[in-house]
């Protein structure tokens, strides 16, 4: 079965075809030091170490439990199959750990349909331009593969951090909106970038 294989792989390669493994067909994005792939269920306990810390996960104002993360794997999973994207985790390429996660969902601001940039990255890396380097990659996807012609980012007010981020990428602020979230309201402003933006880490 082996040499069956091996030599079907030789022929397809012979031909021209891209042959990859499982693992590298996750991959969609690739930064200078990053990789960035499609999370699995495999991705659970990585995900768990770093969405579990309050401080991670600012913007939901509390850390998540094995039974939030697992919810939160299944959404991204059922992403990929209805819109083709999601958040995707990003991997340190020196080292192969997952540091955080960055992608584009479909998402709904003020009743306009846009599609909209987020990044989350493990506080042990911060401070690094990870961030930026992954939110760049992301922005790029999606107007270079996607073709889309704008995409938004909802950050709220006192994150510094993260708008310093959506800054670098050239993305300006032009509205607020409310998100509603275990029955409290947390005020968000919304940046946008266009399709005709050069972007500048």
């Amino acid at each position: 079965m082996e040499e069956t294989i091996n030599r079907l792989v030789k022929e397809w390669k012979e031909d021209g075809f891209e042959i990859k493994t499982y693992s590298a067909s996750l991959v969609v994005m690739e930064t200078e030091r990053l990789l960035i792939r499609r999370i699995t269920r495999k991705d659970m306990d990585a995900l768990l170490a770093i969405m579990g810390k309050p401080e991670v996960m600012y913007a939901w104002e509390h850390g998540f439990t094995k039974k939030d993360v697992r919810k939160w794997i299944n959404r991204q999973l059922i992403r990929y199959r209805k819109d083709g994207f999601g958040y995707f985790a990003v991997i340190l390429k020196e080292s192969g750990a997952l540091i955080g996660q960055a992608g584009l969902m479909n998402s709904t601001l003020n009743g306009n349909e846009t599609v909209e940039l987020g990044y989350i990255l493990d506080n042990t890396y911060w401070h690094n331009g990870y961030g930026t380097e992954a939110a760049r990659a992301c922005l790029e996807y999606a107007f270079g593969e996607l073709e889309l012609k704008t995409v938004c980012c909802s950050i709220r007010p006192e994150n510094v951090a993260s708008i310093r981020v959506v800054e670098r990428l050239g993305m300006t602020l032009c509205d607020n909106h409310t998100i509603i979230y275990n029955e409290k309201e947390m005020p968000h402003q919304i940046y946008v970038a266009t399709n005709s933006k050069s972007y500048i880490l």
